[in-house]
This record gives structure tokens, C-alpha cells and sequence, in this order.
């Protein structure tokens, strides 16, 4: 485990070496690493290129497979909203984390913070407004040709 997290660690100074922000992640699987990351928003303008989001990327494309089930992730920081969710559908079972969500905010990295406390809202009372739209009629419904598919 250590040698793990050790490896996120070097990943996210490297990372802040090269211009990026202080995040590494190792995805790992019966002791051996399947696939690492590193935000990579100061090179692809992606606010998705997330460490934990391009380990699990790179591990579902080379593996292809969107179960991660039985996988752990090593970040060097405590996961975003977006990272925690992805780890969700993919179905990786364990993080491991160095850095708090609170050290983040310390050193100017808050917008996780707000997205988590912004998440235990009301739809209603969120800062992302967010409008259902029923289907007109005529259209066809994905949920109901999903159904039919299953």
C-alpha cells in the first residue's frame, strides 16, 4: 500500500513541476498498477482530466471493461466530486488519499469543497440550476426503448 500512495505522491510533484496542480492517482489491482494519472488541465483545457478520471479512462480502455470492481485507487489528494462519482459507476471498492479536502482549500484549491457542500442541497437551492423538460410527444423516449432493450 505505501509504495502505492508513494507513487501518487511523486506523480502530483512531478505534476506541479510541469505546471499542474498537485494531484497523482495509481489504479491498482492485486498488487499491481494498472494505470496512473495526473491532472492534466494545464495541457488539455479539460476540466475532466482529473488524476482519477484519466486512471480509470486509461484502465477501462486497456482492460475494456467499465468494472473496476475488486480495484483501489492511491490519490495524493482526497477525491473530487467528479473523481468520487466516477469511482462509483466504475465500481473501484477502496480510495486511499493523502492530502485532505481541507489542506486543498489551504493552499487555494476550495472549488471541491463548495461542490460537495453544494451537493447536499435541495435541487431548488443549488448554484447549478438545473430544469427538467418533458419529452413532447412525438418524440421517441431513450428511457422506454432502454426498457425494451433489457
Amino acid at each position: 500500500m505505501v509504495k502505492f500512495m508513494k507513487r501518487a505522491v511523486e506523480l502530483a510533484v512531478e505534476n506541479v513541476r510541469d505546471g499542474g496542480q498537485p494531484f497523482g492517482a495509481v489504479l491498482v489491482k492485486h498488487d499491481r498498477v494498472i494505470a496512473e494519472g495526473v491532472n492534466e488541465l494545464h495541457k488539455t483545457y479539460d476540466v475532466s482530466g482529473h488524476a482519477e478520471m484519466l486512471a480509470i479512462r486509461r484502465a477501462q480502455k486497456e482492460l475494456q471493461t467499465n468494472d473496476l470492481s475488486g480495484f483501489t485507487m492511491y490519490a495524493s489528494g482526497e477525491p473530487c466530486p467528479m473523481c468520487l462519482t466516477a469511482m462509483y459507476y466504475a465500481g473501484i471498492e477502496k480510495v486511499f488519499y493523502c492530502a485532505s479536502l481541507e489542506e486543498a482549500v489551504e493552499v487555494g484549491l476550495e472549488k471541491s469543497k463548495v461542490i460537495y457542500e453544494d451537493l447536499q442541497k435541495p435541487k431548488s437551492e443549488r448554484a447549478l440550476t438545473m430544469i427538467q423538460v418533458p419529452l413532447d410527444e412525438e418524440q421517441e423516449n431513450p428511457m422506454e426503448l432502454w426498457k425494451e432493450r433489457k
